[in-house]
């Protein structure tokens, strides 16, 4: 068992849960990723680790509500625990030596940015970050961020920060020079997005790729994506991988088989259908 240390939200459909997990927080490294089980019949889902304290035998994992799962995750509170917690999985971020990184996070993947930036970092790599939301609610690690370098703040609506979407301000940076890489992690139309700005200039990019996933071990292929023509896993193949390479819109498609699913799950769950805590 897990036991929920801290709890915080981060902006109305994301939850901040600090965690119990001593072994994982001594050894995990930028990019890697937990399969977090709730316990009972409850479905496993991979959450990527935010941030990890290895005194404190904490780890750090960011949930946005998107189904029955993330909302029983999200209804949880300290001294409650998760059961299972599988990790580190994934291959660690492919961090720099030196030079100028360029991290850019929509929504939710600022969680996933903020380690890769910590990484950097702590290599002395100058570190940029553009963040965004839709709204001023929407934004997640900015304090954070900023202890590790510059950060540029994007909103749809204009409430906060920059009007407009990060690749508009991603443009702009690029635009100056300087870059040596571009990590991005977000909505897949964001990285797609963001490749397609990279491309053409030759600034490699690497993005942190969400397919369904269930078991973690790649045996169960839910995973699977495209990347330079060939089939690979993100589970144990990345979850990072060349934005360049990668079949943005095969990904897209296979993103939607069980949406619906979910919407109903979550409506039932938000209820109080699915008995929270009890599963």
């Amino acid at each position: 068992m897990h036991k929920i240390i801290a709890k915080a939200s981060l902006s109305p459909q994301i939850i901040r849960l600090d965690v119990a997990a001593v072994r994982i927080a001594r050894i995990r490294q930028p990019g890697q990723f937990v399969i977090v089980h709730r316990g009972g019949d409850a479905e496993r889902i991979p959450l990527t680790i935010a941030d990890a304290d290895a005194e404190a035998g904490t780890i750090t994992l960011v949930i946005q509500v998107a189904g029955q799962s993330t909302c029983e995750l999200a209804a949880l509170n300290p001294g409650e625990a998760i059961a299972n917690i599988a990790g580190p999985l994934g291959h660690p971020t492919e961090l720099i030596a030196a030079g100028r990184a360029l991290c850019i996070g929509g929504g939710v993947g600022v969680a996933v940015v903020h380690p890769i930036a910590q990484g950097l970092k702590r290599r002395g790599v100058t570190v940029s970050s553009i963040i965004g939301g839709r709204t001023r609610e929407a934004i997640i690690f900015e304090p954070e961020l900023r202890r590790l370098g510059e950060v540029i703040v994007c909103t749809d609506d204009g409430s906060y920060g920059r009007r407009g979407f990060v690749t508009d301000a991603a443009r702009d940076a690029l635009a100056a020079g300087g870059i040596d890489i571009v990590y991005a992690v977000g909505p897949v139309p964001m990285m797609r997005a963001v490749a397609n700005l990279t491309r053409p200039l030759g600034v490699r990019t690497i993005v942190s790729l969400n397919p369904i996933m269930v078991d973690g071990t790649g045996m169960c292929g839910g995973c699977r994506v495209s990347v330079g023509g060939q089939t690979r896993f993100a589970c144990v193949d990345g979850p990072e991988f060349d934005g360049h390479a990668v079949d943005f819109e095969q990904l897209m498609d296979r993103l939607t088989t069980y949406r619906d699913f979910e919407q109903r799950a979550l409506a039932a769950c938000q209820e109080g259908d699915c008995k929270l805590g009890r599963r």
